[in-house]
């Protein structure tokens, strides 16, 4: 089996050959920027990888990683929009280096891309492969509607966040998953547990992202910490706290949480004195561990050699100790 690494760098060869200049540029220029702003590309990789687990060349899957990962910088550029975001990982947003209206056609653009990288394969997995896909898509617009609901709701229950942040981000890891089950032409059973597999480590690996954004390393996590608490996102920790704090702390949290203030890193450190009251900390590492042993259960019904079974094992161990 092919390391994440090995498998991210043969995607990356890939995506070079398809993101060179077409016409006219102010369409496609914005397109091969987002494209090569970097990422860990672990989602295509996931498609390679779960294709090769059934033997199935990871050559033959290289079209489909595109549509994944297209999509899903497509959906970053109009989330970029829609949050007025000036950066994306160090670098100017599209809409910020170009305009909000090139910034909503590039995407376009990039969506219907998304869908011609199916064009390739035989009309039986065309059809398999474009079916999830379109389910993914639509439940990602529902996730993110859901995140921009979030922000004028005064009370958002725990279990509403899980289904968003599913909805949002989990399923197109379940979807890359599922689609290497479906290169390789394995059962519709394993094709499912592969599903499982990946949406739950999906779910585990966000809330993860909402640990590490207010208690990782801020020199290995690669951007401010506390900068879900400058943007006032009701993330885990901020809602697990709400449920667990006394009237006083519920209060003032809720305060912080409708405020800008000048003094960001006050903001910061007081909020941070609340959730370490609480110790939240600790609940949202139970919470990854639950859910990353869901993904295990599903692995372990995997029709599948059990030394094929501990890369996977692996690889989500690896994902939910990561530090960025």
């Amino acid at each position: 089996m092919k390391s994440i690494a090995h498998l991210s760098s043969q995607f990356n060869s890939f995506l070079e050959t398809k993101t060179q200049s077409k016409t006219p540029n102010s369409l496609y220029d914005p397109v091969n920027y987002i494209l090569n702003l970097g990422g860990k590309r672990i989602r295509p990789a996931l498609v390679l990888m779960s294709a090769e687990l059934f033997d199935s060349p990871t050559q033959e899957a290289l079209d489909a990683a595109l549509a994944v990962e297209v999509f899903h910088n497509f959906s970053l550029v109009h989330d970029d929009i829609m949050d007025a975001a000036p950066k994306r990982r160090g670098q100017d947003t599209v809409h910020e280096k170009w305009d909000i209206n090139t910034g909503i056609l590039s995407g376009d653009a990039m969506l219907i891309w998304s869908y011609q990288c199916f064009e390739n394969y035989k009309p039986e997995l065309f059809y398999k492969l474009v079916k999830l896909f379109s389910k993914t898509a639509q439940e990602v617009c529902v996730g993110q509607q859901y995140d921009m609901d979030f922000e004028h709701q005064d009370q958002v229950k725990i279990e509403a966040y899980t289904e968003m942040i599913r909805l949002k981000t989990a399923v197109l890891v379940a979807c890359a998953f599922q689609m290497g089950g479906i290169l390789a032409e394995t059962s519709e059973d394993n094709q499912q547990k592969l599903y499982d597999f990946g949406q739950n480590l999906g779910i585990a690996f966000q809330i993860q992202d909402d640990l590490l954004d207010a208690y990782g390393n801020p020199i290995n996590f690669g951007k401010q910490i506390g900068g879900d608490i400058i943007e006032n996102k009701k993330t885990f920790l901020y809602l697990k706290t709400l449920e667990l704090s006394s009237v006083n702390d519920h209060n003032q949290l809720k305060h912080l949480f409708s405020i800008q203030p000048g003094n960001k890193n006050a903001k910061i450190d007081t909020v941070m004195q609340i959730y370490n009251r609480y110790n939240v900390k600790n609940e949202a590492t139970k919470l990854i561990q639950s859910y990353t042993e869901k993904a295990l259960e599903a692995l372990s019904k995997l029709d599948l050699h059990e030394e094929k079974k501990t890369t996977l094992k692996a690889f989500a161990q690896e994902l939910m100790q990561r530090e960025v």
